[in-house]
């Protein structure tokens, strides 16, 4: 009876650290999207079969996005594209190094696009509220990420102002942008494509509040509400 009594403790100690541990699962975010992948696989997939099966013989995108890795961006949400028509590039900041200061991730990503897949556009996509250029202003609050700060040096900002206004962090978001589009010009099969005349390159800022986008105008040299080309009779039908 004692093996008995201590053998049925086990099994409740053992059933009460499973439920704590299926209860903990459930507030993983993980669960939430193993969720999602399963929802995906039930009730996407099936509707949309013909173009993954498509894709899974390769890819062919239009064009070469480079944006903030700040969660609030979705650039498939935002410009409303489908799987395979966008080659994303995602990294802290929207920074692309200037060629050759920091071959890797960044200028791998430029190199393949431009140069394999051959997109014919290539767009820098900021944010407003972006919390890296706010670590730019203060450097102090990022002294425990020397890898954060090292990488910001990239993004050439001189100011220092601890609490900056919204005007301000605008300003330096679009200055960025730019900054960012004439470092992709130093690379060398961006050069040699926009020499082609068969690349172009865009600045975009993504207001995350109205959802709205402004692009660069090179002309005036202002962020404007982009132009778009009117619809054909086609199109529009």
């Amino acid at each position: 009876m004692a093996s008995e009594g201590t053998c049925l403790r086990a099994f409740e100690k053992r059933s009460t650290c499973l439920r704590a541990d299926i209860a903990y699962l459930d507030k993983m975010p993980v669960e939430k999207l193993l969720k999602g992948i399963s929802r995906f696989q039930k009730r996407i997939y099936p509707r949309r079969r013909e173009l993954f099966e498509k894709l899974a013989l390769g890819q062919r995108p239009e064009a070469l996005f480079i944006t903030c890795s700040d969660s609030r961006i979705d650039p498939c949400l935002l410009t409303q594209t489908k799987p395979g028509e966008l080659f994303i590039c995602r990294v802290i900041g929207n920074v692309v190094p200037p060629y050759p200061d920091a071959v890797g991730g960044v200028s791998a990503t430029i190199e393949y696009a431009v140069g394999a897949l051959r997109v014919s556009d290539v767009i820098v996509c900021g944010h407003t509220d972006c919390g890296v250029l706010r670590g730019a202003l203060h450097p102090e609050a990022l002294e425990a990420f020397p890898n954060v700060t090292a990488w910001l040096r990239y993004a050439n900002v001189e100011q220092r102002e601890a609490d900056p206004s919204s005007e301000l962090l605008l300003a330096l978001t679009e200055r960025n942008v730019v900054a960012q589009m004439q470092n992709l010009r130093s690379h060398p099969v961006v050069a040699a494509r926009l020499q082609q005349g068969d690349l172009s390159l865009h600045g975009w800022l993504y207001h995350i509040g109205s959802g709205t986008v402004a692009a660069y105008n090179p002309e005036t040299g202002r962020f404007e509400s982009p132009v778009l080309a009117p619809a054909s009779p086609a199109a529009a039908c």
